[in-house]
């Protein structure tokens, strides 16, 4: 398994996104090589974990790349800060990374770009090594659980300084970009087929813009989950890797023995898609199988109980059981931004306790 995190820079007096990302990822390369990456804003970067097998690498990664952006973000006069959508509202129009390839999506793509207004982060998690085939069957089988992941991981909702009503409300502002959707079925013929068309179509740029949410990496031999809001928590990023991981172990063996994947019909999944963003872990989810108004609670209880297989053979069982219990507990990252907010209705009291949140790991 391993983690790609999109973090803001925010600067340290106004708590908004400024375009320092530059300079902070050329401080960072020396040391980082490509585990740092510059993303289609200024303001953004990108820290990549390498492959890991056991969930205390994994964290440990996180924490220390997370530390080395942090003290360079500081040195650039910034805070990195783990939110889906910025806290403070960007002043004035974001800029767009110099690279030719984001300079043609901006000019293909105007009015989703839009300024910056739009701009998000989310956690992307890689599941492998698979071969195309594998990872296709595997994304058909894990589709039905995508929302239940989405509502543990929402951690957007203030959009425009102020409070969205959603929990997630990053995945609304996603959903603008085409393709930012669940992922149709499809066997790797049809993935080619389907890939093709979207770009000959002029729908996509190219196929890294395949913005599924599970699709296959154009990459690296994975299956990428992207549904996830990136967490200040550094527990909640560990908790969504080993519980994927233990879920894509258990319904690898389904898919390989040719089972078909369950039927969810495509306005289904949406409604449940739309409905975790909205309430997060909180209230009631839909269950996409049947449409059926259940807790979020027992949602996540049953996507426990279908990867404990797989928790089990990785061996990860008690430790995620345990961060799963200490996650409902605290909160998402939605409510723990949402109760810093209410307790003194001040946006730069949100961003410097998930800036805090962040590197709080290392401590």
């Amino acid at each position: 398994m391993g983690v790609e995190e999109e973090f803001f820079l925010v600067d340290r007096r106004s708590r908004a996104p400024v375009a320092r990302a530059p300079q902070v990822i050329t401080q960072l390369t020396p040391y980082l090589g490509e585990q740092v990456q510059s993303e289609f804003y200024r303001c953004l970067l990108e820290l990549c974990t390498r492959p890991a097998l056991q969930c205390a690498d994994l964290r440990a990664q996180l924490v220390a790349l997370r530390a080395m952006a942090a003290a360079a973000a500081w040195d650039a006069d910034c805070l990195l800060l783990a939110s889906g959508i910025p806290v403070v509202p960007p002043r004035g129009r974001l800029l767009v990374t110099d690279s030719p390839r984001y300079r043609r999506m901006e000019a293909r793509y105007r009015v989703v770009v839009d300024g910056g207004s739009s701009t998000t982060c989310g956690c992307h998690i890689h599941i492998g090594t698979l071969c195309r085939a594998e990872a296709l069957a595997l994304a058909n089988h894990i589709r039905p659980w995508l929302p239940v992941f989405q509502a543990l991981a929402v951690n957007s909702p203030l959009s425009h300084g102020r409070e969205s009503g959603f929990a997630g409300w990053r995945a609304v502002e996603m959903a603008r970009w085409p393709t930012a959707e669940p992922a149709p079925v499809l066997d790797a013929s049809g993935y080619e087929a389907a890939a093709r068309t979207l770009v000959a179509s002029g729908t996509l740029l190219d196929r890294r813009m395949i913005y599924w949410h599970a699709r296959p990496s154009e990459h690296v031999p994975t299956l990428e989950i992207r549904i996830a809001d990136v967490n200040a928590d550094v527990e909640c990023t560990v908790l969504l890797a080993a519980l994927a991981r233990g879920l894509c172990t258990a319904l690898l063996a389904e898919a390989r023995e040719d089972r078909p994947a369950p039927y969810v019909p495509e306005s289904q999944l949406r409604a449940a898609h739309w409905r975790a963003a909205l309430v997060g872990s909180a209230g009631l989810g839909l269950d996409p199988a049947g449409g059926a108004e259940l807790p979020m609670r027992a949602l996540i209880e049953r996507l426990f109980a279908r990867a404990e297989p797989g928790l089990v053979a990785a061996g990860d069982l008690a430790l995620v059981g345990r961060l799963l219990e200490r996650h409902l507990t605290l909160g998402t990252g939605a409510e723990r931004q949402r109760a810093r907010y209410r307790r003194g209705r001040s946006l730069r009291g949100v961003v410097d306790h998930m800036a805090a949140l962040a590197t709080a790991a290392q401590e």
